[in-house]
C-alpha cells in the first residue's frame, strides 16, 4: 500500500500555513517603513479610482489623469499644512503652561490621591524637575537632530507612498486581472474581477461619505468650541475631523487634548466643557448620521471592525488604524466570491 505524500496531510498544511502566516505578519511588522506607506498608496488609489476613471472616460489620457490627481493631492494636502501650522506652533509653546497646570491639579488634589509621593516621582521623571521655564521642557521636546535624523526615513516613506500610488492607479486593472486569475479558475475571473471593482466602489463610496461627515462634525466642532472662546479653536475642529478617520483612539485622543485645554484655560466646571461640547457632538454624529448615511453601503460587525482596527494599530500604529476599514471591506468581498464560488472537495 502507498504512503500518501507528507504534503497531503492535513495537519502539515495546517502547519503551513501557520507558520508562513506568522513569517508574514513578522515580515510586515519589521519591514513597516516598506510595506505601511505600500498599503496605504493602495487604499488611498482605490478611493480616487473612480475619479482617474472619470477623467478617463473624458478623454484624458490615463498617466496625465493620474498625475493631475496627483497634483490636486498634493496641494490639498500642503494647504492643510499651511493653515494648521500656526496653530501647531502656538500649541507647542503652550507645553510649559500645561506642564505646570498638570502639576497644580495633582497638587490641588493630593489629598484625594493615594501614594501621592510615588504619583509625583512619576510625574517628574516623565515631566521634567525644572520649572516650566528651565530646561526640562526643552529636553523633552525633540531636537534638530532628532529631526535631521528622522528625515530620511520620512522622505523614503513619502516617495514609497506617492510611487505606489501613481503606479497602482496607472496599473490597477492589470493588477485586478492578474490576480483574478490567480485565485480562482478561468472561469470564475470574470466574476472575481466583478468582486474586485464592487470592493473598489464601495470603499471609495464609503470614504467619500465619511469624508463628507468628518468635514460637518470639523465645522460644528470648531464653530461651537470658538463660540465658547476655546482657544485654537480652528485647530480642534480640523482636528476633530482627521482624527476622526481612525475609530475610537481617534476621538478619545481629542476629548483628552481637549481637556487638557480646559485644564489650562479654564477654572471649575468649565474646566471640562471643551471635551463635554466634543463628546456630544462626535456622539450624536457616531449615533445618527453615521449609521443613516454609512449603514445604506458597508455593513460591518462592530466586533469584527474593533478586531480588525486593534490588528491593524497594532502592526503599525495610526497608519494601520487609517487602512483598517478599508482593507477589512476588500476582504469581505473576497470572502463573498469565495462563499458564492466555492471550489470543488
Amino acid at each position: 500500500m502507498a504512503s500518501r505524500p507528507l504534503s497531503g496531510d492535513p495537519i502539515v498544511r495546517v502547519a503551513i500555513v501557520v507558520i508562513a502566516s506568522i513569517a508574514l505578519l513578522a515580515g510586515l511588522r519589521l519591514a513597516d517603513d516598506i510595506f505601511a506607506p505600500l498599503v496605504l498608496s493602495v487604499v488611498v488609489g482605490i478611493i480616487f479610482a473612480p475619479v482617474a476613471d472619470r477623467m478617463d472616460r473624458i478623454g484624458i489620457p490615463r498617466p496625465v489623469a493620474v498625475l493631475v490627481l496627483m497634483v490636486l493631492l498634493f496641494f490639498a494636502f500642503a494647504a492643510l499644512a499651511y493653515l494648521i501650522e500656526p496653530y501647531i506652533s502656538l500649541a507647542i509653546d503652550q507645553i510649559p503652561s500645561v506642564r505646570y497646570e498638570i502639576r497644580k491639579l495633582l497638587f490641588e488634589y493630593r489629598d484625594l490621591i493615594r501614594g501621592i509621593d510615588e504619583v509625583n516621582e512619576q510625574m517628574s521623571e516623565a515631566l521634567g524637575n525644572g520649572d516650566s521655564e528651565g530646561d526640562g521642557g526643552a529636553a523633552a521636546m525633540p531636537g534638530m537632530t532628532d529631526a535631521l535624523f528622522l528625515a530620511p526615513a520620512i522622505l523614503a516613506q513619502i516617495l514609497i507612498f506617492l510611487g505606489g500610488l501613481f503606479f497602482f492607479l496607472l496599473t490597477r486593472d492589470n493588477i485586478y486581472r492578474w490576480a483574478s486569475r490567480r485565485i480562482g479558475s478561468r472561469a470564475d475571473t470574470a466574476a472575481i474581477m466583478e468582486r474586485f471593482c464592487d470592493a473598489e466602489i464601495t470603499v471609495s463610496r464609503y470614504f467619500a461619505t465619511i469624508s463628507v461627515i468628518n468635514a460637518g462634525l470639523g465645522f460644528a466642532v470648531g464653530g461651537v468650541l470658538m463660540a465658547v472662546g476655546v482657544p485654537g479653536a480652528v485647530i480642534w475642529g480640523i482636528g476633530a475631523a482627521l482624527m476622526n478617520f481612525i475609530l475610537y483612539l481617534g476621538p478619545a485622543a481629542m476629548a483628552g487634548g481637549l481637556l487638557l485645554t480646559g485644564v489650562v484655560h479654564y477654572d471649575g466646571l468649565m474646566t471640562f466643557a471643551p471635551p463635554a461640547i466634543y463628546l456630544a457632538i462626535n456622539m450624536t454624529e457616531a449615533q445618527f448620521v453615521t449609521p443613516s448615511l454609512v449603514g445604506r453601503h458597508v455593513d460591518i460587525n462592530p466586533f469584527l471592525l474593533f478586531v480588525s482596527l486593534v490588528f491593524w494599530l497594532w502592526l503599525w500604529g495610526p497608519l494601520g488604524g487609517i487602512v483598517a476599514i478599508p482593507v477589512t471591506v476588500v476582504l469581505l468581498k473576497m470572502f463573498d466570491i469565495f462563499n458564492e464560488h466555492p471550489t470543488g472537495p
